[in-house]
């Protein structure tokens, strides 16, 4: 039975840091490159095509403002999402602060509700600016791609897809739990 759904935004908070240093074209250190790099909130969406030293090849290119030949197309993605957060950074910051006042405290419940399910006591969600997918799950763990969530300003809602974000964050927890 589900006891708490942490969120978990350390990964876009470094991202954030990074986003406007090198916005402010200030240095970023290769330290803090393959530190972001090393978060677990990268580590749980790697894989044979996208790893750390994608990260920090994509970083470091952004950072020092150099052409990137990425070697597959998440690479690719990776580092264009990244360009366009520096593109924009209130748009950014539009991004963050519905993620950082989410409670998801009333979905328990429902979640619980599934029968059938794995028994997990908590649940964490991780936002992480990363490639193609929109999320990854990863046992008891959701990590949302976080250049896929999408504020309207009109609705002062927050989606990611065509759900709202909590409806997402819901739909995507049963389907861990099945």
């Amino acid at each position: 039975m589900v006891q708490r759904i942490k969120v978990n935004f350390d990964t876009v908070e470094a991202m954030l840091f990074f986003w406007q240093a090198t916005n402010d074209r200030e240095k970023v250190t290769e330290k803090y490159l393959n530190d972001v790099a090393g978060m677990e909130g990268f580590e749980l969406i790697y894989d044979e095509e996208f790893d750390g030293e994608s990260v920090r090849r994509a970083m470091s290119a952004v950072s020092n403002r150099e052409p990137f030949q990425s070697k597959n197309k998440k690479e690719g993605r990776f580092w264009n999402n990244n360009l366009w957060m520096l593109e924009d950074l209130e748009y950014t910051d539009a991004i963050l602060q519905p993620i950082k006042k989410l409670n998801l405290d009333s979905i328990v419940d429902e979640i619980n509700s599934v029968k059938e399910s794995k028994d997990y006591e908590t649940i964490e969600v991780f936002f992480v600016p990363f490639h193609t997918e929109e999320y990854v799950i990863s046992s008891d763990k959701l990590i949302i791609n976080f250049f896929r969530v999408r504020p309207d300003f009109v609705d002062e809602k927050t989606y990611i897809g065509e759900l709202e974000i909590s409806d997402f964050i819901k739909e995507k927890i049963i389907e861990l739990l099945k």
